[in-house]
């Protein structure tokens, strides 16, 4: 899928597989094995959120937006959390993520500087996990086994994540967060991602929306996700780890990749790639340089650049 390029010797190579789906949901093109399961980490958590909206959960789109994210730790980021548990009655006690440091080193950095201890909060699926918790709350579900694959939330959201994927679950793990983690091929995941695109009413299209309003709170003021989906007007997207990928456009074309090494250096240049294959970046209202500038990992030697990550296929 990349080439890994010094001096113009190609000194390593990172492999995996991507989906491309048509305006009309088919198979455009791919590349590799896209039709086994693969685990795509966070990129679930705006499939999670669907099945979170369809099971009453009732959020402004900037919380809801937060409930999809694999945030920064940035102080709009805790804030959005705060207010998801507050809403509910509870608090970071209630959490069941790990405590951590924010995953953005600068953002790390800034908090210890402040003084500040490794939370519940900084953790970046604390969104996800409070959203889960207001559910629960909204459900008269009990909140301490809320993790727990056989919970009525875990099972809501098994059920959703295979109408959207539209095919069964095949494997149920356990992702960093704690969280139940369910498997999808990369078709699928497509799929979903198209899904909610394309939706003009329900909790597809409510998750969509606030994903499109709120880029920032998905992912970082830093990060290239936001970047890519300030570039190309109403595309919604999430990366996950072991980069993994997704973006979908309102015409219906879907994307989804997995770098098989978790390479997360070789998933922004493979994605951007695609869409410029696939003919995004000639469409209206797009910022084909920005697109391109996220697909741009630079290889250093002294100092100064002397090679690239480049995408292969």
């Amino acid at each position: 899928m990349a080439e890994v390029v010094r001096s113009g010797f190609v000194e390593g190579r990172h492999h995996g597989s991507v989906v491309a789906l048509a305006p009309d949901g088919s198979v455009a093109w791919a590349v590799g094995e896209v039709d086994s399961p693969v685990l795509p980490r966070s990129c679930n958590k705006p499939l999670q959120a669907v099945a979170m909206v369809g099971a009453g959960l009732d959020l402004p789109p900037d919380l809801l937006a937060t409930a999809c994210a694999s945030h920064s730790g940035e102080a709009m980021h805790l804030e959005a959390v705060q207010r998801t548990l507050a809403g509910a009655g509870l608090t970071e006690d209630d959490l069941q993520c790990p405590v951590d440091w924010p995953m953005i080193d600068g953002v790390r950095d800034e908090a210890l500087r402040s003084g500040a201890s490794a939370s519940r909060l900084f953790m970046n699926c604390s969104g996800k996990h409070a959203a889960m918790l207001a559910t629960c709350v909204v459900n008269g579900w009990d909140t301490a086994t809320y993790l727990s694959p056989d919970h009525p939330l875990q099972l809501a959201i098994l059920a959703t994540f295979a109408r959207l994927t539209g095919e069964p679950v095949d494997t149920v793990a356990v992702d960093g967060c704690g969280a139940p983690l369910l498997s999808a091929s990369l078709t699928g995941l497509a799929r979903a991602f198209r899904a909610m695109a394309v939706a003009s009413s329900g909790a597809e299209s409510r998750v969509a929306e606030a994903i499109r309003a709120h880029p920032e709170l998905v992912s970082g003021s830093m990060r290239d996700e936001l970047a890519l989906l300030r570039a190309v007007p109403g595309a919604i997207g999430k990366a996950g780890a072991e980069a993994c990928y997704a973006v979908a456009l309102p015409d219906g074309q879907a994307f989804a990749l997995k770098i098989e090494d978790g390479g997360a250096r070789a998933r922004p240049v493979v994605m951007a790639a695609a869409l410029e294959r696939a003919g995004v970046l000639d469409l209206p209202g797009v910022d084909a340089e920005a697109v391109r500038r996220t697909g741009v990992h630079v290889l250093l030697g002294g100092g100064v650049p002397v090679g690239e990550v480049r995408a292969a296929f």
